[in-house]
């Protein structure tokens, strides 16, 4: 799908040593790769242990994981929005994301100069906000002046509607808000979609934090979990050098030592491309036998058809009916035969949604 998150932050808050950290996300999903487009733009594995036990079910030849784009955007800074360090540069390529992933700096450590000089979390989170909401309110201006000549002139029967919620993200961003705090409605967010706000996107709040506070966080961290509260957005914390340090070991065994050593069931790499994943609505379906195993991305509330159509687009315009099987099942009776046996495979329609972890078979005639 080719659908990518934005790491941002301030310089110094820990986004690169985290984007190199995901750069060896391979460590915690068996050898599947991570490979780099451009310099600052990752193709990262989404670790999925379902994935792991129909290979060991059905051992085929492949093993095929989904993956999304995770794009390190170098660090903004005050006065971004009026061009100050690379500001529209980068704010462009924020604009480019499906999603954010807000990288904070929660820990201490006088090695480490901090951009302002101290440390202030719920600061630095309102210096990113304020940029970006600048940003689209300069959007947002542009927008208006154009779209009062269209109302006016009667050529496009929306522009009426559309001038009345840019009224109203004006409204939002001039009272220091981020613009997802407005409520569209699902039919009307297509005709906003090429605004393209950039507190418009989902957005994931990453505590970096040290060593000490990576399970129960710390006084900066509860400091931005208070912030956020009103907000509809996740919060993970994570200690990047850490993690850093525990893709420097050389096995699995290795690694999940480190881990039980610091009291973490799982790496916060892990926790961070599965949230990134969540963060975009994507869950994950299934084809699986003798030749590959394979995880497939969707969008949530995906029909069976559209879901063909990922695998390719003769699937979905010859689709005839879909063969499911809930992953429970395949997994406790251990084949797609015993499941057949057992009554456990349904046959569905146009209209079935796809389920996340479903196994699936399409039937199509083109």
């Amino acid at each position: 799908m080719g659908l990518q998150c934005g790491i941002i932050g301030l310089p110094n808050v820990g986004k690169s040593t985290l984007f190199n950290c995901l750069s060896n996300a391979k460590a915690q999903s068996a050898n599947f790769p991570f490979c780099t487009i451009e310099p600052n733009v990752g193709v990262i594995t989404v670790p999925d242990e379902r994935l792991i036990q129909l290979e060991k079910i059905d051992n085929p030849a492949k093993v095929i994981p989904t993956t999304i784009e995770i794009v390190d955007i170098a660090g903004l800074v005050k006065g971004a929005s009026k061009g100050e360090g690379l500001g529209n540069k980068f704010l462009a390529n924020i604009r480019e994301t499906d999603a954010i992933i807000h990288v904070i700096r929660c820990f201490d450590d006088d090695n480490v100069t901090h951009v302002d000089g101290s440390i202030d979390p719920v600061r630095d989170k309102e210096i990113i906000e304020a940029e970006l909401q600048i940003k689209d309110l300069e959007t947002i201006e542009n927008r208006i002046a154009k779209t009062e000549k269209q109302a006016k002139s009667g050529g496009d029967k929306n522009a009426k509607k559309i001038l009345e919620y840019l009224f109203q993200y004006k409204e939002i961003l001039e009272q220091g808000k981020s613009a997802r705090n407005l409520q569209v409605d699902e039919h009307d967010e297509k005709m906003l979609f090429d605004l393209q706000l950039l507190t418009n996107k989902p957005i994931l709040y990453v505590c970096n934090v040290d060593e000490a506070s990576a399970v129960s966080g710390n006084k900066y961290t509860e400091a931005v979990k208070q912030a956020i509260k009103k907000e509809s957005a996740e919060l993970l914390i994570i200690a990047a050098a850490t993690e850093a340090d525990i893709a420097e070991l050389e096995t699995f065994e290795e690694r999940q030592m480190f881990l039980d050593d610091l009291g973490l069931k799982e790496s916060g790499v892990n926790k961070l491309i599965k949230s990134a994943y969540r963060l975009l609505n994507l869950e994950t379906y299934f084809t699986t036998g003798a030749d590959e195993s394979r995880a497939w991305t969707f969008y949530n509330g995906t029909k069976a058809p559209q879901a063909a159509g990922i695998i390719h687009t003769d699937f979905e315009k010859g689709f005839i009916r879909a063969e499911v099987i809930k992953y429970v099942d395949y997994v406790s009776l251990g084949s797609e035969k015993a499941c057949r046996e057992a009554g456990k495979i349904s046959v569905e329609g146009k209209e079935y949604v796809v389920q996340d972890g479903d196994i699936m078979h399409f039937r199509f005639n083109v």
